[in-house]
């Protein structure tokens, strides 16, 4: 036997109070709306492009979460070294090295460099290291490395500029202007170029450049340049016969420029005269050899009072004088 239940009907109150409720929502989505498409015209944006610039915005921030979150677990480098694999795999990887500007230097060194890095794929080249390697080669003054996609690394190198011959006691080396040593040469290929003798002659490479410029038309002459006990120089001329300086820079550079004077009116170099000191400040001492007698005179302490060359001023003592090497 079924038993129906029967609800109580709505009562006017309930009814009335539904009504009002309707109303007011009605009321907030008409003013809502209103407003939202008031803002919607002052933007020069439609609806939809709204819609994409939100979805960029909820992508965008998603993807700097998930960057964060790959940072702290270490997975960026995993993710580039995967990538660098996948650029290897189609093709992306050294297989040829091409050098530029070598001239000079042993370019199977530059090679040797190099090919540390075939079969590599070209992402994961370390280019700024190559450099630092070939900046340790003597030869090598700068550098450049680049990628030229998809397999070939280029390499441009500077060379130093061979300026002098350093003579060592057991060989001769090539030195650039700054006293860099290059590397070894013989006596034969040394020929023609200036040579610098004497510890610590190389690191005053510079300072002979600047002591040999003021007097220009000796530069050319000079054959070699000997340091003597790391404070002044003596110097060979082509002829072989020696000068020898005084010390400090302003001190030998004045000698200089007066011996380049003397010569100039009075062919001092070619002539009989074997070496010439000018360490005396306001003289020239030469030493003549067939005037051995004034050679030891000068040894004893007395400078002999002899007759001056036709060629020399006579306002210029001349008389022989010893080295202090």
């Amino acid at each position: 036997m079924s038993q129906t239940i029967r609800r109580k009907g709505t009562t006017a109150r309930k009814a009335a109070a539904q009504q009002g409720q309707q109303r007011k929502v009605r009321a907030a989505k008409a003013h809502t709306g209103s407003a939202l498409d008031m803002v919607m015209g002052w933007l020069p944006f439609s609806e939809a492009q709204l819609q994409k610039l939100f979805l960029i915005a909820i992508l965008g921030g998603a993807a700097v979460l998930v960057c964060v979150v790959a940072s702290f677990a270490g997975l960026p480098g995993l993710a580039g070294h995967q990538m660098a694999l996948i650029a290897q795999q189609t093709g992306f990887e050294v297989k040829r090295v091409e050098v530029r500007g070598v001239k000079n230097i042993d370019e199977l060194k530059v090679y040797e460099k190099a090919l540390v890095e075939r079969d590599r794929a070209m992402p994961l080249v370390d280019i700024d290291g190559l450099r630092q390697d070939l900046l340790g080669l003597s030869w090598v003054k700068d550098a450049r490395v680049s990628r030229q996609l998809p397999d070939t690394l280029v390499i441009d190198i500077v060379e130093r500029t061979p300026h002098a011959v350093l003579r060592k006691a057991d060989r001769f080396v090539l030195i650039d202007d700054t006293g860099h040593e290059l590397g070894p040469v013989s006596r034969k290929d040394a020929g023609g170029k200036l040579i610098v003798s004497g510890p610590g002659a190389g690191q005053q490479v510079v300072a002979l450049g600047h002591l040999l410029e003021a007097a220009p038309a000796l530069k050319p002459r000079v054959q070699e340049a000997e340091w003597i006990g790391n404070r002044r120089w003596n110097l060979t001329f082509q002829t072989g016969q020696v000068l020898a300086l005084p010390e400090g820079d302003r001190e030998s550079a004045g000698a200089l420029v007066t011996f380049a004077r003397l010569d100039g009116t009075n062919r001092l170099i070619g002539g009989k005269v074997t070496a010439f000191d000018m360490r005396a400040g306001n003289r020239i001492y030469m030493r003549v050899p067939e005037q051995e007698s004034q050679e030891l005179a000068l040894k004893a302490g007395a400078v002999p009072h002899t007759a001056v060359p036709a060629k020399v001023p006579s306002s210029t003592p001349v008389a022989a004088a010893e080295d202090d090497q």
